[in-house]
């Protein structure tokens, strides 16, 4: 038998990014916490 072939880093960050889009909570935290921090440099 074969061994499962590891995921490179760049597998994992693609994978995370498609889990995060269809979580639309996530999603929206994200979003307030990046809106937070421009409204911080802005002020």
């Amino acid at each position: 038998m074969r061994k499962p072939r590891k995921k490179s880093f760049s597998d994992l960050v693609l994978e995370n990014k498609l889990a995060l889009l269809k979580d639309s909570e996530a999603m929206e935290r994200i979003e307030a916490r990046l809106e937070d921090k421009h409204v911080q440099k802005a002020e």
